[in-house]
């Protein structure tokens, strides 16, 4: 029997950071803009939402965060726009913006520190721990550990009766003719193993565009989609327009997951929710 599932749901070592110098008093009034939707979501969850001014395109969580103004995408971003929004601190992701935008933004005087993106748990756990730092707010930081460490548990105890390791591979679309798998050493791989599935994209690194025969191949039982990529495709019906993906089990089944961006990427604190998310959608629930 066909079905769907379509989630609605809320969608980067380190520097070395060492803890801001500063009293409490001069923290409160310090202004933050955040580059990358994971370093958003924590500085945010730590009790400094309301010092971030601005953000870029991908900090959709919270989702207070996109009514703030933005400063663009990687290197669409420049410090021109960052400086006339008048920011103390910028927190971004590694690699996140271009070097030169760093030293002009360094050389006008305002403060930019760079953390790693979270690629497994124990990254995100580690992200957590330095932001909090950085920020003097070691208490908020070991609650939002907790709390993940709970989420982390709860999957734990869902995959003990779940175990079927479901094959399944994410499809990154802006179309149906621009399609690429991920492979190993992708957050979806990553995300994959968390919830006790099986990527069926072996033996290449990152994401390749998208050939009709190796999906085929493949043949995965579960197909995964970015809700943005899926609209993409003119939605569910859409899909079937991506060649080679009509012939697949995942699609002659019906079994088409689209999940929000950030949330299943971003390997943030709800990442623990993101994967129960993902075993329950395959498991029909």
């Amino acid at each position: 029997m066909k079905f769907k599932y379509l989630f609605l749901l809320s969608l980067l070592g380190s520097s070395c950071q060492q803890p801001r110098e500063q009293d409490n008093t001069a923290d409160e009034a310090t202004r933050y803009i955040t580059a990358g939707g994971t370093i958003t979501e924590i500085v945010a969850g730590l009790g400094f939402d309301g010092q971030i001014i601005a953000t870029d395109i991908t900090s959709t969580y919270p989702a207070a965060m996109q009514d703030l103004p933005s400063i663009g995408y990687r290197n669409q971003i420049k410090a021109e726009g960052i400086l006339s929004i008048g920011a103390d601190v910028v927190l971004a992701e590694k690699d996140y913006l271009n070097p030169e935008v760093v030293e002009q933004l360094k050389s006008a005087q305002v403060e930019v520190r760079v953390f790693a993106k979270p690629m497994r748990v124990e990254e995100t756990y580690q992200l957590i721990e330095e932001l909090s730092r950085y920020l003097s707010a070691p208490e908020a930081g070991e609650r939002m550990k907790e709390e993940l460490e709970r989420d982390i548990e709860e999957l734990g105890a869902y995959k003990a009766k779940h175990t079927d390791g479901a094959k399944i591979a994410f499809v990154m679309t802006r179309g149906p003719e621009t399609v690429f798998l991920a492979g190993e050493e992708t957050f979806a791989d990553a995300l994959f193993e968390l919830a006790g599935m099986e990527n069926t994209a072996r033996g290449f690194d990152d994401f390749i565009p998208l050939s009709p025969e190796a999906l085929i191949n493949m043949n995965p039982e579960y197909l995964l989609l970015f809700e943005s990529g899926l609209a993409t495709l003119g939605g569910i019906e859409g899909v079937g327009n991506i060649k080679g993906i009509t012939e697949t089990a995942a699609y002659q089944k019906g079994n088409i997951i689209a999940m929000d961006g950030n949330y299943i990427s971003g390997f943030g604190p709800r990442v623990g929710e993101a994967a129960l998310e993902l075993a329950k959608a395959v498991n029909g629930e």
